[in-house]
């Protein structure tokens, strides 16, 4: 017997970081720190009042977890968003979906500039969207010129950029968000004769880490009805577990991606448990400064040791360059030790973990390249 298989799916296998059990696992950009009993005590009763109405449906459009996260916004990036412009889903993932089930499919494009993250194309494949991918500068930057001309050929529905970008942890400045924005007014798909804008999706996963100094695509979101700013409580809020990523953008987006979106598909539980986590936003993003630091310091150490080492927004750190990288990734698997191969040949990623699990991985990754 053969099932119809979307063609494109033949041989495809199923993305996913590896999960191994091992001592030490920078691998998937996780926050190393675990929430507080207090935070986990609060969650749970949360989710036990919600537990006691499982027999009706949730919110549908989860009003009350779109204001708090619109006044942690607020607070974290001092940028003030009406609770109508936030959306929520179960992880940025899904989010992302939305986006490309309202503006994306047969005849429309989704654009981004490699190395970046690895699902985006997985995202353009499932919607039926077709994957365009420029390049980045030597170091990893936007390459203007570049995005421009390929705006100006491709016109494509959706631009996505990572900022801070995965896997090389490089943020765009508010001067680079700004030009891109203004590109894409106009360099969307032709509709009935009319030129549309290109949705710019600025995805910042990982905002909470960026430097001093680097501020938020949400600064601007006011200026640009095309802009969409996405974020998760997966990274900084340390709530990888919870699946809960949000948006901002412009009314009008939000409306339109609530004609896509499946019906109840934030689980009551998930709302719960999302909205007692944003009660504990202080404490439980508490040891983002100690990361930044920690992350700063791998970067000097990692220079000081003579690797190559990309300054990075981020929690993780893209370090290389070995002519056998899985060579390396291997060795320092076997001591109990897992990264990732990802990104450009020749380099491997780091997620930033606790002071323990960054000493562990300095004393293996010396080990292993001495006896290279």
């Amino acid at each position: 017997m053969t099932l119809p298989l979307r063609p494109e799916l033949a041989g495809v296998e199923p993305y996913g970081a590896p999960q191994l059990d091992v001592p030490v696992c920078l691998n998937v950009n996780e926050n190393p720190y675990a929430p507080s009993a207090a935070v986990a005590d609060d969650i749970a009763q949360a989710v036990k009042n919600a537990a006691a109405t499982l027999n009706r449906y949730p919110n549908r459009d989860a009003m009350q977890l779109r204001r708090a996260l619109a006044d942690y916004l607020a607070k974290e990036s001092s940028v003030l968003i009406d609770p109508g412009r936030i959306w929520v889903a179960n992880g940025s993932n899904e989010i992302m979906l939305h986006i490309l089930q309202a503006y994306g499919g047969q005849g429309r494009a989704l654009m981004s500039f490699a190395p970046t993250y690895s699902m985006y194309h997985e995202y353009a494949r499932n919607t039926g969207t077709r994957w365009i991918a420029g390049h980045r500068n030597e170091d990893f930057t936007l390459d203007l010129e570049h995005v421009q001309d390929m705006l100006e050929r491709e016109r494509p529905a959706v631009l996505v950029l990572a900022s801070p970008n995965n896997p090389t942890g490089t943020a765009l400045t508010i001067e680079e968000i700004m030009r891109v924005a203004e590109l894409t007014r106009t360099s969307g798909p032709i509709i009935d004769k009319t030129e549309t804008s290109t949705l710019l999706v600025i995805d910042e996963a990982y905002g909470e880490f960026r430097r001093e100094g680097t501020p938020s695509a949400l600064s601007v979101l006011d200026r640009y009805p095309h802009l969409v700013v996405t974020r998760t409580m997966s990274k900084a809020f340390a709530m990888a577990g919870l699946r809960l990523g949000y948006m901002a953008a412009a009314q009008t987006v939000v409306d339109d991606l609530m004609k896509v979106r499946l019906p109840y598909h934030l689980s009551a539980i998930t709302q719960a448990a999302a909205l007692a986590a944003i009660d504990h936003s202080d404490e439980l993003m508490g040891c983002i400064a100690h990361l930044r630091e920690t992350r700063d310091d791998l970067v000097r150490w990692l220079r000081a040791e003579g690797f190559e080492a990309v300054e990075s927004d981020a929690n993780f750190v893209l370090f290389g360059r070995f002519d056998e990288r899985e060579k390396v990734f291997n060795a320092l698997l076997e001591r109990g030790i897992l990264i990732r191969v990802v990104g450009p040949d020749g380099w491997l990623r780091v997620s930033v973990g606790t002071d323990e699990e960054d000493e562990a991985f300095r004393r293996a990754l010396k080990e292993v390249t001495t006896h290279e």
